[in-house]
């Protein structure tokens, strides 16, 4: 089990890459922006980045609007 920040909360989940974080929380990775520790990160790379203890993620998602 690892510790981060996720959008400003403090969560702990299993060890795992940011691709399947996102999966798990059902949010598809086509609609989001993800920051990985002050990086914004290219979609092709969710998959290689694993997470640890004490990192940081923000995922923003995308809104329409007129």
């Amino acid at each position: 089990m690892i510790t981060l920040s996720i959008n400003g909360k403090k969560e702990t989940i299993e060890e795992t890459n940011i691709d399947e974080l996102l999966k798990s929380k059902s949010i598809d990775k086509s609609e989001v922006v993800v920051e990985f520790n002050k990086k914004i990160l290219k979609r092709d790379s969710l998959k290689d980045t694993l997470l640890n203890n004490d990192d940081v993620l923000e995922i923003i998602r995308f809104v329409g609007g007129g």
